[in-house]
């Protein structure tokens, strides 16, 4: 394949992507008619797809990283997490520890319970450390990713989800508390509860031994694109609690340790 046939193929796959976000109609996994495709093409997918989205005029406000879970990672065959992009559009404000998400705007969405991290000062280079995350970070926030997937039926493989941008649909945050930032997150217990029933339970150590290791790798891998963290960005780090399927009328409460607790409803 030449280079110009590639470029044409990548921006060809974004605008798929791109028109089944905007339809909420999903389609078939990229890797089943391009079977070739690497991680590299599926992040040039995933770059191509952001372009088309901030020329509408869209914002990035941060980063989300998914395959933190080392049982999700042998099961795709993978050794390291993928990430995507945090949109303004997709991020739904809590009032009053609650949000209200209209299910409508989703193909297939599940929740994912994980800690959000809020850099006071910009981040970037190849050999970003935990202490370097911790030390650049103002604050940190209980937060629930709204995971969804432009592929149909959730058949997904590497670079089908790294191409989905992570399989990114939307994201809520609670308050943000400074002395988060220095407390002991392997040992934070997260719950999930579904319309008043424990539906998930997990540690902050899920998260690759500690959620800031998870914003390090992050850091590390935008430095390959010539891309860092701003001051004010948000990083999610990577899921505490397993994928629970989100359907209208379904009200979630996530509760971490020492902080309040987030609804997440449905409508």
């Amino acid at each position: 394949m030449s280079l110009a046939d590639a470029t044409d193929l990548t921006l060809q796959l974004a605008t798929a992507l791109d028109a089944a976000w905007r339809a909420r109609t999903p389609i078939a996994p990229l890797s089943e008619a391009n079977p070739g495709l690497t991680p590299a093409d599926a992040y040039g997918i995933q770059s191509r797809w952001t372009a088309l989205r901030l020329a509408r005029g869209d914002q990035i406000v941060g980063r989300k990283i998914g395959l933190t879970n080392p049982a999700i990672q042998q099961q795709l065959g993978v050794d390291e997490p993928d990430c995507g992009a945090l949109w303004r559009s997709s991020f739904h404000e809590a009032r009053g520890g609650r949000a209200e998400i209209p299910a409508a705007d989703f193909l297939q969405p599940r929740l994912e319970g994980e800690i959000a991290f809020r850099f006071g000062r910009p981040l970037s280079g190849g050999n970003v450390t935990a202490e370097d995350v911790l030390a650049a970070t103002d604050a940190c926030a209980l937060a629930v990713e709204i995971v969804d997937s432009r592929i149909a039926d959730w058949r997904i493989k590497l670079v089908d989800t790294i191409a989905d941008n992570a399989s990114y649909g939307g994201f809520v945050v609670g308050p943000w508390d400074t002395g988060l930032v220095r407390a002991d997150m392997p040992a934070l217990v997260l719950q999930a509860r579904k319309d008043g029933e424990l539906a998930a339970e997990g540690v902050g150590a899920a998260v690759l031994g500690h959620p800031a290791n998870s914003a390090a790798w992050l850091v590390n891998k935008l430095s390959e694109f010539g891309v860092g963290l701003a001051a004010g960005d948000i990083v999610i780090s990577g899921a505490i609690t397993r994928m629970l399927p989100a359907a209208a009328g379904d009200t979630f409460v996530f509760s971490l340790s020492g902080q309040p607790d987030l609804t997440v409803a449905f409508v």
